[in-house]
């Protein structure tokens, strides 16, 4: 078998030392696992750590696109890469297994999946693997454990059929245990939790995605634990909880779900810190009614939406836009506190953006607002 020490250094991470599944670049032009440095960041390191020189206040990860296609197309010589993955799994069950070695079986099987698909299927198909993994992520002494099985659940719920699979399996309880539990692995279980819920392929079919999401939405306390990581979370965390609850919302039953939750009053406050993704969830649950009748209810959701109308990307204004039309469509109240904030004249100038979406949002805005009668005295 071929030994770590085969790996080219540059498909390895500086920090884990392990070869790449998810490579980003740093602000400082530094490659490392999406993992490892996510991890540094939420420490609350501000330093790249190879220069030590400090990070951009809002240093972003950029996907290395290149680099993670080298990774994917290599493939050391390993007799493994065509064999069952019987052996691997079984040192994941056996008693005599110290956590070191289920550590390095779950690195090699997630390495095995990630870059082999026959592998990846096989493995999908073994009977003997869920049992093993949820064994594992029921080991509460090993944070570690958990969370290599949580990156290799991901990295499986890549194929449409093993979705399916892993929400009827079981795998849904653990992952709300995750999200609820005070640990470092809430915002992989979160990501988990958005892979099982939204299209692998193109080709992936619209009624999996939908009993997906209608499973997921009714599993006890899985969007109460979301919003709950969303209110208190740390950044990345509460941004996968607001990823993953955008893509369960997209099925229609589940908004009001999340809005009992109390989802609108911890979307906007999130929102009103920066978090983006949570402006795109407000725009999917102000289609429902409950929804908008909280963002009423909330006093400020107007404020906050012309907020991000100034200064949000293409994507947060779309969203924002969307949320006040329907809230405005609905609302007198919310048309007379879009006039008091200025969301007309903003709209006028959105006209002239770049985003098609935009402008033809904006324009529908700034019809229905100038219908009312105080718009004529501005």
């Amino acid at each position: 078998m071929a030994s770590e020490v085969d790996v080219p250094d540059h498909l390895k991470c500086p920090i884990s030392l392990q070869i790449m599944s998810d490579p980003v670049i740093l602000s400082s032009g530094h490659t490392f696992d999406r993992s490892s440095i996510q991890r540094w960041l939420d420490a609350g390191h501000r330093t790249c750590p190879i220069t030590k020189l400090p990070l951009s206040q809002h240093s972003s990860l950029i996907p290395n696109h290149a680099l993670r296609s080298l990774i994917s197309n290599y493939a050391p010589i390993n007799p493994l890469n065509h064999s069952h993955p019987h052996t691997l799994i079984s040192t994941l069950t056996s008693l005599s297994s110290s956590p070191i070695s289920k550590l390095d079986a779950l690195r090699l099987l997630t390495r095995l999946s990630h870059a082999d698909s026959l592998f990846r299927r096989r493995l999908s198909d073994s009977p003997a693997l869920l049992p093993a993994l949820l064994s594992c992520l029921h080991d509460a002494s090993s944070p570690a454990l958990r969370h290599r099985v949580l990156s290799l659940l991901l990295h499986l719920s890549l194929d449409d059929d093993t979705k399916v699979g892993l929400v009827a399996e079981g795998v849904l309880s653990r992952i709300v245990a995750l999200l609820s539990a005070p640990s470092d692995c809430r915002a992989v279980a979160a990501t988990l939790l958005t892979s099982l819920a939204v299209a692998a392929t193109l080709l992936t079919s619209l009624a999996v995605l939908h009993v997906n999401k209608a499973t997921i939405g009714a599993f006890p306390r899985a969007i109460h634990a979301l919003v709950s990581l969303i209110r208190e979370g740390r950044p990345r965390e509460s941004k996968e909880a607001a990823t993953a609850l955008f893509a369960l919302c997209s099925f229609p039953d589940n908004r009001s779900r999340a809005v009992e939750c109390g989802a609108v009053p911890a979307l906007l406050r999130s929102a009103d810190s920066g978090l983006e993704r949570s402006v795109e969830v407000i725009g999917v649950l102000a289609k429902c009614k409950e929804g908008r009748e909280q963002m009423v209810r909330f006093g400020e959701c107007v404020k906050i939406l012309a907020r991000v109308l100034r200064n949000g990307s293409s994507s947060g204004v779309q969203y924002a836009l969307m949320a006040l039309y329907s809230l405005c469509y609905h609302s007198e109240e919310s048309v007379l506190e879009s006039l008091k904030n200025g969301v007309l004249e903003i709209c006028e100038g959105l006209l002239q953006d770049d985003n098609a979406k935009v402008k033809m949002n904006s324009s529908c805005l700034i019809q229905l607002l100038r219908q009312h009668p105080l718009a004529e005295l501005r």
